[in-house]
C-alpha cells in the first residue's frame, strides 16, 4: 500500500488577472500558504506555462519546475482539457467551442482539430520534460448529441464513432507512450467517454493501449448516478490521476439528472466545495490506499455557492485530513507466533 501525495491544487479554476492569481510564480506561493503541497498546471494558460516551449526547450522546462520548486511545492501533472475536448467535436458544437481554440483555426475545424493534437504531443514532450509520469485530458466527443437519443441511433452508429475516437487518440497515446507518460482521460459528461461502460469501447478500438488510463473525479459520477466506489474496484489498474471534487443531487418532483436547462444553482445535481456535497471521500481514500494508488490528490474546485478562495483553504485542509498514512504492519503482528514449512505441516497433521 502507498500513503497518497497531497494535497495539491488544479490552477486552472484559480487562475485571474488580479494578485496573486495572475502569474505562476505568485500562485504558488499562495497556494502554499494555505496548505498545499502540489500544484497542477492547465496548459491552455499562458500565465502559468507556454506548451510548445517547454516540449522543445529542457531549458524552459527546468525553469517552470524550478518556480514551482522554489515556492515549496511540486508540480504534480499538466492538464489539457481544452485541447483535448477539441481533438473531437461535433459540428453542432463548433461554434460553442471554437473559443477554446486560438483565434488562427477557430471557423476551420479541420485545422482546430490539428492544433489540438499538436497540443497533446507538445503535452507528452513536456510531461517528459517536467519529470512528471501522467497527464490529464478530455477525449473530446462525435457522440454525445445522441446520449439519449430521439430518434433510435441507427446501427452501427456507436461503433462507427468509436471507431474514428481512436482513430484520432492512437497516434497521441503512441506519442506519450514514447515519453513515458500515462494519458489520463477523465471521465465526463458531455465526453464520449462519460462512464465505465463508455471507456471500455474506446479502450477495446485502441487495442487496451497501455498508456490510455484514468482520471478519476467522483463529482461525475454523483451527477450520473452511478457507483463511484465501485468503479475504483473495477478501474483501479488504470486510475493515474485523481481529482478531488465534490458534488451532490437533489432530485425533486420536478427535475432530476437532466436539470431542466437550469443554472448551476437550481439543479438537482450541483458541484459543492469539498466537505459541502454527497461524496463518500473517506471510503475512496481508503480504497485508493488499498489499491496502492501512488498519485496525488489534487482538488479540482468548482462550487456553485461558496467563493473559491474559501473553497481552496478549506480544500487544503480536507484533503491532508482524508489521506491514510498507511500501516506498516498488521494491527495483530504482536501475536504471530513465527512458523516454518515443518512447523505448518505439525498444525495440518501432516
Amino acid at each position: 500500500m502507498t500513503t497518497l501525495k497531497g494535497p495539491g491544487i488544479f490552477l486552472a479554476q484559480f487562475l485571474g488577472d488580479k494578485v496573486p492569481f495572475n502569474n505562476l510564480q505568485s500562485i504558488c506561493l499562495w497556494a502554499e500558504a494555505l496548505g498545499f503541497k502540489g500544484v497542477q498546471i492547465p496548459t491552455w494558460d499562458s500565465r502559468c506555462i507556454d506548451l510548445q516551449k517547454a516540449a522543445e526547450s529542457k531549458t524552459y522546462a527546468d525553469e517552470i519546475r524550478g518556480i514551482v520548486e522554489e515556492s515549496g511545492l511540486h508540480l504534480t501533472e499538466l492538464s489539457t482539457h481544452l485541447q483535448g475536448q477539441l481533438v473531437a467535436v461535433h459540428p453542432a458544437y463548433n461554434e460553442l467551442f471554437d473559443g477554446f481554440a486560438p483565434e488562427s483555426v477557430r471557423g476551420n475545424a479541420n485545422a482546430r482539430t490539428e492544433w489540438a493534437v499538436q497540443q497533446l504531443k507538445y503535452a507528452a514532450k513536456a510531461s517528459q520534460n517536467l519529470g512528471l509520469n501522467a497527464h490529464g485530458t478530455f477525449s473530446g466527443s462525435l457522440l454525445w448529441h445522441t446520449v439519449y437519443p430521439w430518434p433510435q441511433r441507427p446501427a452501427g452508429l456507436v461503433e462507427t464513432g468509436f471507431k474514428e475516437l481512436a482513430k484520432r487518440w492512437k497516434p497521441i497515446l503512441d506519442v506519450f507512450d514514447e515519453n513515458g507518460v500515462d494519458l489520463c482521460y477523465e471521465i465526463h459528461p458531455g465526453e464520449d467517454l462519460h462512464d465505465g461502460v463508455s471507456y471500455e469501447m474506446f479502450l477495446k478500438e485502441v487495442n487496451d493501449h497501455p498508456r490510455a488510463c484514468l482520471l478519476y473525479d467522483p463529482s461525475h459520477f454523483v451527477l450520473q448516478c452511478l457507483n463511484y466506489l465501485e468503479y475504483i474496484d473495477i478501474y483501479h489498474e488504470r486510475i493515474r490521476m485523481f481529482h478531488v471534487k465534490d458534488a451532490e443531487f437533489n432530485p425533486t418532483g420536478r427535475q432530476g439528472v437532466y436539470g431542466g436547462y437550469q443554472s448551476w444553482v437550481n439543479r438537482a445535481g450541483r458541484f459543492r466545495s469539498l466537505g459541502d456535497g454527497q461524496v463518500d471521500f473517506g471510503s475512496i481514500f481508503s480504497k485508493l490506499a488499498a489499491y496502492d494508488y501512488k498519485g496525488w490528490a489534487v482538488m479540482e474546485w468548482e462550487c456553485c455557492l461558496k467563493h473559491p478562495e474559501d473553497g481552496a483553504a478549506e480544500g487544503a485542509i480536507f484533503i491532508q485530513d482524508q489521506i491514510i498514512r498507511v500501516t506498516e504492519k498488521a494491527f495483530d503482528d504482536f501475536a504471530g507466533t513465527g512458523s516454518d514449512e515443518a512447523f505448518n505441516k505439525k498444525i495440518l497433521g501432516i
